[in-house]
């Protein structure tokens, strides 16, 4: 189904598009300074799926509605992150991987917001399909990372 992008679209959409290639970026520097090896496969695993957004992103673009039903990959790590930690009564606190967690979690705070704010603004159906499905998913990266932090005495809730 191709479709007719308004400029406000447009424009939200390559926002996203800038936002995804940052989330992208990030994300593999990350991983590859992080200390600990499950934290390194989470961050790698969230990184691939910023890179499905980003082509989802592309593809409304150029006026045509993506594929949704291929991006199977969030229950799975969503699974995989619920058990990272392993032995729960072991703290993992390494400051750097505290402060990349916590550089992290505030991204995927703003790109959510980015996205809730494309849904209301597009005009197309396929477009607000699209953004919400992404935006699911970048919520649920932030409940990936907040559960790390959390299991590993980098946040605690009071």
């Amino acid at each position: 189904m191709d479709f007719q992008l308004s400029q406000k679209e447009t424009m939200l959409l390559e926002d996203a598009k800038k936002q995804e290639e940052l989330c992208i970026v990030k994300y593999e520097s990350f991983a590859n300074q992080a200390k600990d090896p499950k934290l390194k496969q989470l961050l790698n695993s969230l990184g691939s799926q910023e890179e499905e957004h980003l082509n989802t992103v592309n593809t409304l673009l150029q006026g045509k509605a993506p594929n949704l039903s291929s991006s199977s990959s969030t229950k799975k790590n969503r699974s995989n992150s619920s058990s990272s930690s392993g032995n729960t009564s072991i703290r993992y606190n390494n400051p750097d991987d505290a402060t990349m967690l916590t550089d992290l979690l505030s991204t995927e705070k703003y790109v959510s917001s980015l996205y809730d704010t494309s849904i209301f603004e597009s005009a197309n159906k396929p477009v607000r399909d699209a953004l919400q499905h992404i935006q699911k998913e970048e919520q649920s990266h932030g409940e990936q990372i907040f559960n790390y932090m959390n299991q590993n005495g980098m946040y605690n809730v009071k």
